[in-house]
C-alpha cells in the first residue's frame, strides 16, 4: 500500500499523542456531510442532545450508525483511513472501534469538557487512534485542543458527560486536573481546520474544546475510532461505558472479534 505520512507526524503522534493531518480526505467531505445530514434527520436511541444554560444552540453527539448510514460505510470501508491508523499507530491490523458524530450548531454555549476517551470505552491496548474530520471551518480558538504528552502518564481520569456529570459515580477513578486554570502549566497543542483536514489522537490523549461562540457557522466533525493490534475486550462490572455496545457477548480480556468490530486490515 501506499504511504500516506511522513516520519515527522508519525514522531509526533508517537511523543505527543497528537498530530494534524492536511487535506488528507477532502474529496471525502461531500461524503461525510452527506451522512451527517442523514444521521441529523434520523439519530439513534442513545444519541445526546446538550443545549447551553438558556436554551441556545444544540450539541449534539451521536455514534454506532455506520451500519445503517451508507455514506459512513463508504468512507470506513473505501477511504485511506484504515491505512493512516496503522501507520500512526505503527500496527499491522486496523479494526474498526465505532464512529463518532458531533454537531455544535451556532451559538451552543457548551463546551467540551477536558476528558480521555480510553476510560469511556470498552477496549483496552497500547494501539488506538481517533481520526476526528471536521466538515466546518474550525478557526483556532473553537478547535479542539490536545495536553501534549498525556497519552504517557499512565493515568485514567473519571469520564463524564459532556454536561459535566459523572458517566458513573463511583468508578474509583480520580478528577482530571482542572487545565483551564492552570494552561500554562501545560504543553496546549491546537490548530486551526479547514474541511478534510484530519487531527488524529491516541485515545489516551486528554483533549477539549470551547464552546462554538460563532453567530451563523456550525461545527460539524466527523471521528473515526480504530484499533490496533493486541487490543482486548474490557468488562467491568458496574460500569456503564460509551458506546455501551451491550449486545457484545465477548468477556474480557478476549480478542476484539464481534461483527460490530471488522477488521479493516488483517
Amino acid at each position: 500500500m501506499a504511504q500516506h505520512l511522513d516520519e515527522r507526524q508519525v514522531t509526533d503522534f508517537r511523543n505527543d499523542g497528537v498530530t494534524v493531518l492536511r487535506g488528507v480526505f477532502s474529496q471525502w467531505v461531500e461524503t461525510l456531510r452527506a451522512g451527517v445530514d442523514a444521521n441529523l434527520q434520523a439519530p439513534a436511541p442513545d444519541a445526546r442532545v446538550y443545549q447551553g444554560d438558556e436554551g441556545e444552540g444544540r450539541f449534539l453527539v451521536d455514534y454506532c450508525n455506520w451500519q445503517r448510514i451508507p455514506e459512513y460505510r463508504e468512507f470506513i470501508f473505501q477511504s485511506p483511513a484504515a491505512q493512516i491508523a496503522a501507520e500512526l499507530m505503527e500496527s499491522k491490523s486496523v479494526q474498526l472501534f465505532h464512529e463518532h458524530v458531533l454537531v455544535k450548531e451556532a451559538q451552543t454555549g457548551v463546551p467540551t469538557p477536558w476528558h480521555q476517551d480510553m476510560p469511556y470505552y470498552c477496549v483496552d491496548g497500547p494501539k488506538t487512534v481517533s481520526l476526528w474530520v471536521p466538515l466546518d471551518e474550525v478557526p483556532r480558538e473553537r478547535t479542539l485542543e490536545f495536553i501534549a504528552g498525556s497519552h504517557k502518564w499512565g493515568k485514567f481520569y473519571r469520564p463524564q458527560r459532556f454536561n459535566g456529570q459523572p458517566l458513573n459515580e463511583n468508578d474509583g477513578l480520580e478528577e482530571i486536573p482542572d487545565i483551564d486554570a492552570n494552561r500554562d502549566a501545560y504543553k496546549i497543542l491546537g490548530w486551526d481546520l479547514v474541511p478534510g483536514d484530519v487531527v488524529a489522537f491516541d485515545y489516551r490523549t486528554i483533549h477539549g474544546a470551547p464552546a462554538n461562540t460563532s453567530a451563523s457557522v456550525q461545527r460539524r466533525a466527523f471521528s473515526l475510532r480504530l484499533v490496533g493490534d493486541d487490543v482486548r475486550f474490557v468488562r467491568r462490572e458496574g460500569i456503564v461505558t460509551s458506546p455501551p455496545f451491550a449486545d457484545v457477548k465477548l468477556k474480557h480480556g478476549d480478542a476484539l472479534r464481534a461483527d460490530e468490530f471488522p477488521v479493516l486490515i488483517a
